[in-house]
């Protein structure tokens, strides 16, 4: 039996980080942390994937950031939603909902 893959498909890693950072601005590391959290551990989101689509996302407007204090009192940015970005949540969550709703319609399926 082939083992479980905790890669993302293309593409959620924007909804979840979109989603959230909708409670407020954090750092990068919490991001991963509440998302690992939320999800059971399931995804595991390395650091490189993770700035990326954090610099893209900021150079398309959906996220601003600031250098600020980290709990630890390191260093560390943090980044928060604009106006576009909670535009695009909403957007990606209802495109995400739709998209989750026919693929489990189809693995509901019983057999002829």
């Amino acid at each position: 039996m082939p083992a479980a893959t905790n890669q993302l498909f293309r593409g959620t890693l924007h909804v979840l980080i979109l989603k959230t950072l909708q409670s407020g601005g954090v750092h990068g590391y919490a991001i991963v942390s509440r998302i690992q959290k939320r999800t059971g551990g399931v995804f595991a989101i390395e650091d490189g994937a993770l700035y990326q689509a954090l610099h893209r996302m900021e150079e398309r407007g959906w996220l601003e950031s600031e250098w600020g204090r980290a709990e630890t009192g390191k260093r560390a940015r943090f980044y928060q939603l604009t106006g576009d970005g909670k535009r695009q949540l909403g957007f990606e969550t209802k495109n995400w909902i739709q998209y989750a709703d026919a693929v489990f319609n189809v693995l509901q399926l019983k057999p002829a």
